[in-house]
């Protein structure tokens, strides 16, 4: 009985694993359809960029395949350098830095034939001349820009070289598919960003002050014994330490002791 039992779970997990993997496939085809793609995409990739009013910035690059999500190859990017908040920037740092790492690596089967990226005309216009600088082709660029009600379903997908954004119907499953990997390059941006954010909050003020390398912070926090006791000492006796300019010290002491 319970063998028997065991052998129908199974028999069930399985088959609605080959479903999910079935409609996973019918979703790969119905998106080349809905696309008028020349060949069915292999491998779909998918860039988001997630932020607080500008801070810690990180962009998320999600792959999926017919199987699924392939986690394996998700890539999370620390943006640096940007003026804050500056969305296309920040998307043209990640797509440069995964498309220059996979060109000079000339793994063909970790080309995307689909990229998608969150956001509308400027986001892909940032796709565009990424791929121009890097000289790749054969990848079709497309953006995913809500619609006016920013409802779901109502998504515009604006396809590099037309002019008229193609609105697929809310039961499409190429929309769909769409939607599931625009959603989870989402939360992957999201919780990195969560992450980036907390890690940076909790980091100590030394870390912010420019000049100041993890050696230097060693070398303070072992002379001093403590953070503690480098907020309390002065300008003089943080000169002392081997290593610290006059000029150092005081943006320490200026760090602990903002001026009013």
């Amino acid at each position: 009985h319970w063998i028997e039992m065991a052998e129908r779970n199974a028999e069930q997990a399985l088959s609605t694993h080959l479903a999910r993997k079935e409609s996973l496939r019918g979703q790969f085809d119905a998106v080349s359809r809905a696309l008028k793609l020349d060949e069915e995409p292999q491998r779909i990739e998918c860039f988001d960029i997630s932020h607080t009013m500008g801070e810690a910035t990180v962009a998320s690059c999600v792959v999926f395949g017919k199987e699924g999500p392939i986690k394996s190859d998700y890539r999370r990017y620390n943006i640096e350098g940007i003026t804050g908040g500056d969305d296309y920037a920040a998307m043209r740092q990640a797509l440069m830095r995964r498309y220059r790492r996979l060109k000079e690596n000339e793994d063909p089967g970790k080309w995307p034939d689909l990229l998608l990226i969150d956001g509308g005309l400027g986001q892909l216009r940032q796709a565009e001349s990424v791929m121009d600088e890097l000289q790749l082709v054969g990848i079709t660029l497309v953006g995913v820009a809500k619609g006016e009600s920013r409802k779901p379903g109502l998504e515009q997908l604006i396809l590099s070289g037309q002019s008229q954004p193609i609105i697929l119907p809310a039961d499409s499953p190429a929309l769909h598919l769409i939607q599931q990997v625009r959603d989870e390059a989402h939360r992957f941006a999201i919780t990195g960003h969560r992450q980036r954010r907390a890690k940076k909050r909790k980091t100590s003020p030394l870390e912010s002050i420019p000049g100041m390398g993890p050696k230097r912070r060693q070398l303070l926090l072992k002379q001093f014994g403590g953070l503690q006791e480098i907020t309390r000492a002065g300008i003089e006796d943080l000169e002392r330490i081997k290593g610290i300019s006059r000029k150092l010290a005081e943006e320490i002491y200026d760090t602990f002791h903002p001026k009013l």
